[in-house]
């Protein structure tokens, strides 16, 4: 009985040393990649500095209370609200129908499941320069086409402040649709096959079994896949950096893209990392409540 726990205790032992052995180095690039600049960036914006001198003006809640008065800021927040509502509004819908008839058809789609997950393998640069030609007013294909159809020809799409954030919108769901695609393809792969026997038995169609079974099955997929979309949307840069910069007049601006006008254009590093840690503030508190509602309605 001794030897039995003096070696129950040396195994426990071993997995803990084992653990802390393993864990040390994940402990550490979490403290330097993440803790470090999100305390830094918060310490920043309470300075006055240009990033590149050695003297940083320490100016308390001077920067802070510019934000809170900042309309460009409130103008790129709203901007992201509006991504964040269409991309979940367009992106899960198509996702989930290409998703369901990929997983119907089998294999002989398998062709189809290589194509449509084309556009998330290029990066979002890529894809950014790609359709800033795509929409130019002069020789794009949008301009080409409605030429051909007997319209005006130039169609400028991202110089019109009206319209210019949902071009970049419908940009940015034809890159990450294939992604909800194919984490959908997983949910709805993963479901056990005796389900949909079973409601073939007793008569329902392909589109009965998708909506009463399939779908009420998939709801924590369904769920993670917005909670993603809504935090990726709020703090998205790249592709609408690259096709506006935040134009016309700040039709596209966002809060990353207005972070970093401020941070290394206008070389305002102290506001700069203002504008960061309030998207860290925002981005936080948002998912927090959107979690705690999509599980208090589980819960519910």
């Amino acid at each position: 009985m001794q030897n039995t726990k003096s070696l129950l205790s040396y195994r426990k032992r071993s997995t803990a040393i084992a653990a802390t052995v393993f864990l040390i180095p994940v402990f550490f690039f979490i403290l330097v990649f993440i803790l470090y600049p999100i305390f830094n960036s918060f310490w920043l914006s309470l300075h006055d500095w240009n990033g590149i001198s050695s003297n940083k003006a320490f100016s308390g809640l001077d920067n802070w209370k510019t934000l809170v008065t900042d309309v460009v800021f409130y103008k790129s927040f709203l901007n992201n609200i509006l991504i964040v509502i269409l991309s979940i509004a367009i992106q899960l819908p198509i996702a989930m129908a290409l998703a369901f008839l990929l997983d119907s058809g089998g294999k002989k789609l398998n062709f189809l499941k290589m194509v449509y997950f084309l556009p998330m393998l290029m990066s979002s640069v890529a894809v950014g320069f790609l359709f800033k030609y795509t929409y130019d007013p002069q020789f794009g294909l949008i301009s080409a086409v409605s030429t051909m159809l007997g319209g005006e020809g130039m169609v400028d799409l991202l110089g019109n402040p009206k319209i210019a954030i949902y071009a970049v919108i419908m940009v940015i769901c034809w890159q990450f649709i294939p992604f909800y695609m194919v984490y959908f393809l997983a949910a709805l792969s993963s479901l056990p096959v005796e389900i949909y026997e079973a409601s073939v038995i007793d008569g329902a169609t392909h589109g009965q079994y998708f909506w009463r079974v399939a779908l009420p099955c998939m709801k924590g997929s369904i769920k993670s896949a917005a909670v993603l979309s809504l935090v990726g949307s709020l703090k998205y840069f790249d592709l609408i950096y690259v096709m506006t910069q935040g134009g016309p007049n700040g039709a596209t601006e966002l809060m990353a893209t207005y972070m970093y006008k401020n941070a290394f254009q206008t070389m305002k590093m102290g506001y700069g990392s203002t504008v960061a840690s309030g998207m860290f503030i925002v981005i936080t508190l948002i998912s927090l409540l959107t979690l705690r509602a999509l599980n208090g309605k589980e819960e519910a």
